[in-house]
């Protein structure tokens, strides 16, 4: 099992807080950039190489060219600090630029990522506060569920925030914020008939949480941000503060808010809200199976814990495809993580108290 090495880099550093690999990022936009290929690209050469691999794996080298031309497309419309961010990492992790254009953008091209999530409300919570919980489900192609890793972001004049991903992201698929702000995006794959699917004049959605993230406190605040914002394309964000839990079904028109049932808010990928169903839906990666699991788990109980959470995100589980369960706690600041091996549900968690972290 491949684990990254500890050291430091400016007033940056890579070291491992219990047993889960914490990446420290401070300074301007380039500094951060180089401090993240530096400690943790370099050393995860592997998995530098995932988008391309998984075009092949799944028999879509072919469009690698014209993936690469509309990634570039949607790289353009990077603010300049992120695209001076991502430069940088180019330049100090010694990868090919593409390989980051790709890895960067190929979740709003080409939509992979089928996850699940339980959110629940400080009425149902046995802990102070709200609980978000999620599996992020994508092809671990034998490799990537080795490089999981927590990232945390200290930019002037922005929100410090912890990011659970991979080495190369720029952007944001889980995280939370020193205020408590916790997120995660779950791909959707089927909405009404005339739905614009793409709008490669947006910003990635990766780009859109790290934003909420680094500007948010509420969830009204970050209803209202990303509303704002020019979005790429449909999905599912499970969205929760220190005292409320909701769903932000998306489209590149319009944001729509669904607030939890008795307690709790259950995600997959797929629209529940009436007005973005289609006519006729398909049960993709199980997504309606996965959903009635974690609502027999979740109907179960009064009261859930941590621990039941993560059973009932281990129900929703796509066996090798999961490759991380976590937990966010923002009232506590804290994250329950389990990585290694798959299905990453069944897998012990470990907790990070983000709090001392995110001042560091």
């Amino acid at each position: 099992m491949f684990q990254f090495p500890e050291a430091r880099h400016g007033q940056s550093w890579l070291r491992h807080v219990n047993d889960l690999p914490v990446l420290s990022l401070a300074g301007s936009p380039g500094e951060r950039g180089e401090a993240a290929g530096v400690l943790a690209m370099r050393p995860a050469e592997a998995m530098m190489r995932y988008p391309e691999d998984l075009l092949r794996t799944f028999c879509a080298a072919w469009l690698h060219r014209p993936l690469l031309w509309l990634g570039e497309r949607l790289v353009g419309r990077f603010p300049a600090e992120y695209r001076q961010e991502m430069e940088a990492m180019v330049s100090g992790g010694g990868v090919e630029r593409r390989q980051l254009v790709l890895g960067n953008t190929l979740f709003d091209i080409k939509k992979i990522l089928a996850c699940a999530a339980i959110l629940v409300e400080p009425g149902r919570s046995a802990v102070p506060g709200t609980l978000l919980g999620r599996n992020l489900d994508y092809p671990s192609l034998g490799y990537a569920h080795e490089y999981s890793l927590v990232t945390i972001h200290r930019g002037a004049g922005k929100r410090a925030f912890a990011s659970v991903g991979f080495p190369g992201l720029v952007g944001v698929l889980s995280g939370m914020n020193d205020a408590g702000l916790a997120l995660s995006v779950l791909e959707v794959y089927q909405a009404p008939l005339f739905t614009r699917r793409l709008d490669t004049g947006g910003l990635t959605y990766a780009l859109s949480f790290r934003r909420l993230l680094e500007e948010c406190a509420t969830l009204d605040e970050a209803h209202r941000l990303l509303s704002k914002m020019r979005r790429t394309t449909i999905y599912n964000l499970a969205i929760a503060d220190r005292h409320d839990v909701a769903v932000f079904e998306t489209t590149p028109r319009r944001v729509h808010r669904r607030p939890a049932d008795q307690g709790a808010c259950l995600c997959t990928n797929h629209f529940r809200l009436p007005l973005l169903r289609p006519l006729f839906s398909f049960n993709l990666f199980r997504t309606y199976d996965r959903l009635q699991a974690m609502q027999r788990h979740v109907r179960r109980r009064n009261v859930l814990e941590v621990a039941d959470v993560q059973e009932g995100l281990h129900a929703a589980n796509q066996g090798n495809h999961t490759l991380q369960t976590m937990i966010f706690e923002p009232a506590a600041l804290r994250l329950h993580l389990a990585t290694g091996d798959l299905p990453a549900s069944a897998n012990p968690l470990r907790t990070l108290d983000l709090g001392p972290l995110l001042v560091a």
